[in-house]
């Protein structure tokens, strides 16, 4: 099952999404007692060309979203760093998310340096603790693309990276969930990213240096995983820092994460 959520009259609703359309759904909540429902929804209204939606992203309010750091050999290697021991945990905060085709702002008073991270997302469908890496897969509802967008300027100069990564709009997530029942293994994705049509990133989530139940199970032994959660799970190598020039997005970019099985999140940039 694909799901997402789109804006209709200032408000945001759920649909189901079959080949080329979106179908509404009669549900009222969001996301997390979306996940939590025992039944399905009912179907309403008629179906919307996909290309005639107004994406939200898929979920607009985790407890938390959890971003790893050089989670990818590839990606180790293009920065110089130790490939870590453990995961590389931060956090990125939920007024970054943003949904498919929607603008990435950012005043260039503030930041010049803004770049771009390919990423696959994992949606949890449980509250876990302590969960083994046998039984964590089952605590996950679903996957999304995401672009985990990064000041750099103010990542580096900072010397930790919550302000860089949190900037609004520095999340585009979706631009749908594929559920994990239809996703069961995620180990061997595909995943690429486009700025303005030039191929950047093109990797596969098999070079993950931890795996999703890896993650998932290791940060369930430091802080409780609840419904709706959102794990970034790293970025491959051909981020725009490392480059030589390094390559950064300016007014007026498109950029484009795809990943294989899931779909392709497009975004627009914008300064002010």
């Amino acid at each position: 099952m694909k799901i997402g959520q789109f804006y209709e009259s200032n408000q945001i609703h759920f649909g189901l999404i079959e080949e080329d359309s979106l179908i509404p759904i009669d549900f009222r909540g969001d996301v997390i007692d979306f996940i939590k429902c025992e039944e399905p929804p009912e179907r309403r209204g008629e179906p919307i060309r996909l290309d005639h939606v107004d994406w939200a992203p898929p979920i607009t309010s985790p407890s938390k979203i959890i971003a790893i750091g050089l989670n990818y050999k590839d990606h180790a290697a293009e920065s110089k760093g130790k490939v870590p021991e453990t995961p590389l945990v931060f956090a990125k905060f939920p007024n970054s998310l943003l949904g498919h085709q929607g603008e990435i702002v950012w005043d260039a008073n503030v930041t010049r340096k803004v770049d771009f991270e390919a990423e696959l997302a994992v949606i949890m469908g449980k509250a876990i603790r302590n969960c083994s890496a046998e039984k964590a897969l089952d605590a996950v509802f679903g996957y999304c693309c995401a672009n985990d967008v990064s000041a750099r300027d103010l990542q580096f100069g900072d010397g930790q990276w919550v302000r860089g990564k949190s900037l609004d709009t520095f999340c585009p997530l979706g631009p749908w969930i594929v559920t994990a029942d239809e996703l069961p293994d995620a180990g061997s994705l595909d995943i690429r990213c486009w700025l303005n049509g030039k191929l950047m990133q093109d990797s596969s989530t098999s070079l993950m240096i931890f795996e999703v139940s890896a993650l998932v199970s290791f940060l369930s032994r430091h802080f409780t995983l609840l419904p709706g959660d959102i794990i970034l799970t790293g970025t491959p190598a051909g981020v725009g820092v490392f480059r030589e020039p390094s390559v950064y997005m300016k007014h007026g970019d498109t950029v484009v994460v795809e990943i294989e099985k899931i779909g392709r999140l497009e975004n627009t940039c914008r300064t002010t």
